[in-house]
């Protein structure tokens, strides 16, 4: 079924790029995982997360600003007897010029809102929700960069409920070759009923937002390849409708990033009230939250690249949770497969 489906896409695509495209291109990339967590607050999450993602897509590029991209990203999970358990569809709409970049449809999170806190958007969506299904606008110059995107999560049914996502994130640099720097990330998760209302049901908003001030040190010392720092405050937003209006607890966080050669080390750290955002990792939830990254990269080549990652969690409750994982990461990048004159 599934060879049946790339076949299908492909033979579309290079029909009607003949008909309409002045180019056909075609991108490839993957990622093999394996995420084991020992986690001693969360017996629930404690267990192993192991697959393979592989994407395929083709392109009809209009103009030099206007894009078509169709294709599939394909989930195996190790051990399991369906050898593909989810097909998500790639279908979306492009329009991308030196400045702008405006996406409509389902598409690739990965390089646009991938950069969002583990504080609000767990790192688990890389393996099974890859894609966003909705709508985003970026703008970026040598100082600025901002991002608005929409995702929905759920259409509402007789039984399912009516979510979407929305945010913003951006960042912001006073000087173009300066280390000082503003980000900022909001998210909002909006969850309405199914259409047959259970008794006691209420509309809930969840989300929370994040403003960090950074240095990028990279280029201002000499003794690692990698130095950045951050500090700064975030907060939640939840809420039940007809019961209470917005909880806000608050926190400040802080993160160090520092890498040489192959190796590297990401300590974040957090403290305030606990927050419960949906989307977000659980450890946030937590008065005091500390985690340790040790990363070993062994392969780093052109289109390949691999790590080993292994993650201390420290909390208030414990001190002995634990995280190891390898990524591995294909990208053959976008390739140019025909041509057409106007």
């Amino acid at each position: 079924m599934i060879k049946k489906l790339y076949l299908i896409i492909a033979f579309c695509v290079l029909t009607a790029g003949s008909a309409m495209a002045q180019s056909v291109d075609v991108h490839f990339n993957a990622l093999g995982f394996l995420d084991n967590h020992e986690y001693k607050e969360f017996i629930d999450r404690s267990h192993t997360y192991s697959g393979t993602r592989t994407a395929l897509d083709f392109g009809l590029k209009l103009d030099s600003v206007n894009s078509f991209i169709v294709g599939v990203n394909a989930l195996h999970e190790f051990g399991a007897r369906v050898f593909f358990g989810k097909v998500d569809p790639v279908a979306y709409y492009q329009y991308k010029s030196s400045n702008w970049q405006f996406n409509a449809g389902m598409f690739p999170r990965e390089g646009l809102i991938s950069d969002y806190p583990r504080a609000l958007l767990n790192d688990t969506l890389r393996y099974y929700r890859p894609n966003v299904e909705g709508l985003l606008a970026q703008y970026h110059d040598k100082h600025f960069k901002e991002t608005f995107w929409l995702d929905w999560v759920s259409r509402q049914t007789a039984t399912d409920r009516e979510q979407f996502l929305f945010g913003a994130s951006g960042r912001y640099y006073p000087k173009v070759d300066g280390s000082f720097y503003i980000s900022h990330y909001f998210l909002l998760l909006h969850d309405a009923g199914a259409a047959v209302l259970l008794p006691n049901d209420h509309i809930n908003d969840n989300g929370g937002a994040q403003v960090r001030l950074g240095l990028d040190l990279t280029h201002k010392q000499r003794l690692f390849d990698s130095l950045t720092v951050e500090a700064g405050g975030m907060f939640s937003l939840e809420r039940s409708r007809g019961i209470d209006g917005f909880q806000t607890p608050k926190g400040v966080v802080a993160s160090a990033y520092f890498g040489y050669r192959r190796f590297a080390i990401y300590d974040e750290f957090y403290k305030g009230e606990g927050s419960h955002i949906d989307y977000g990792d659980s450890y946030y939830s937590f008065r005091t939250y500390n985690r340790v990254d040790v990363i070993y990269t062994p392969f780093l080549f052109k289109n390949i690249k691999g790590q080993f990652i292994f993650s201390f969690h420290q909390t208030t409750q414990s001190t002995g949770s634990n995280q190891q994982s390898f990524r591995i990461t294909y990208d053959l990048g976008r390739k140019t497969i025909a041509k057409f004159k106007d």
